[in-house]
């Protein structure tokens, strides 16, 4: 913390690191909205605009650039503005979250595995996708549920889970699999025994069981077309879409359902996408989560 000085008083500021440069000209604003929505289809809206600004400002302190223009410039000049764009990824990007953010979805999602495993077994491990999966809660959640639907079925391991991000340093995060305890407050007693481990720092560690059902990659959803993800069984996007532009969340389910197989489970965010429709889906009757499931062949 800076103290201020005067008068044989010391007043607390806020950290420098927090505090913008300057005020963003409002060439320099546009600029950076474009280039975000281009890159990432991340839409900053004149309300985030401080948002912006701040974490402009603290990546630019670190590597000395002198103003927006000329930090603008870096960022998209040859290989080494490559690298400088994913780092000021990982600072625009929102990773908060924890286990079971929404219980009700997964509740439907261990509703729908149960009836799949007990009206057709298992031909094949299921395949699962998180996206947008940030520091990988929302990914060990949906392997848990799996874990704890397929338990006692003989088949405990026909499961595997895939988590990607844009982020790598949520990435990095997620395959630690190492979080404080108020990111699992949600996870019942007996999961918590079951899928978790105590380690130093009052820390909880994911076992390697089930660790080692889970894998995670970096991924655009602005790619989604080259993705190599197919013949999906679930399929959670929940808190990404409301970043984006309706027209570009449309474009994304519609991508993501392609990625579904044959009743496949779609989950996406209640509230995150209003009226969208796909002649391959069937919407799923809950009042408390937004799913689809794939018509079956």
């Amino acid at each position: 913390m800076i103290m201020s000085e005067g008068q044989g008083s010391m007043q607390p500021r806020l950290d420098w690191a927090l505090e913008p440069l300057a005020e963003m000209s409002p060439s320099e604003f546009h600029d950076w909205q474009a280039l975000l929505e281009e890159r990432s289809g991340m839409v900053v809206s004149e309300g985030r605009r401080v948002f912006l600004q701040t974490n402009l400002s603290a990546r630019m302190r670190e590597i000395g650039a002198a103003d927006y223009s000329s930090y603008f410039r870096q960022v998209t000049s040859g290989p080494r503005g490559a690298v400088e764009w994913s780092m000021l990824m990982d600072r625009l990007t929102v990773q908060e979250t924890r286990f079971y953010r929404h219980p009700d979805s997964f509740a439907l999602l261990e509703k729908h595995l149960a009836l799949r495993l007990q009206s057709e077994g298992i031909e094949r491990p299921w395949a699962l996708w998180s996206v947008g999966c940030a520091s990988g809660e929302e990914t060990y959640s949906l392997a848990i549920s799996a874990a704890e639907v397929l338990r006692g079925s003989g088949r405990d391991e026909s499961f595997g889970v895939t988590g990607t991000d844009i982020s790598l340093s949520a990435l990095d995060r997620a395959r630690d699999a190492v979080y404080g305890v108020r990111r699992l407050e949600q996870v019942a007693p007996d999961l918590r025994e079951r899928y978790f481990k105590t380690i130093p720092g009052d820390r909880m560690q994911i076992i390697p069981t089930l660790a080692a059902r889970v894998c995670f990659a970096k991924l655009n959803v602005l790619e989604l077309a080259a993705a190599p993800l197919s013949g999906m069984d679930v399929i959670f996007c929940q808190n990404l879409l409301i970043y984006f532009r309706r027209w570009r969340r449309r474009e994304i389910l519609n991508r993501l359902a392609e990625r579904l197989a044959p009743g496949g489970l779609l989950v996406i965010g209640v509230g995150e996408v209003v009226g969208w429709q796909h002649p391959d889906l069937v919407p799923v009757a809950n009042d408390q989560v937004l799913a689809f499931t794939r018509k079956s062949l």
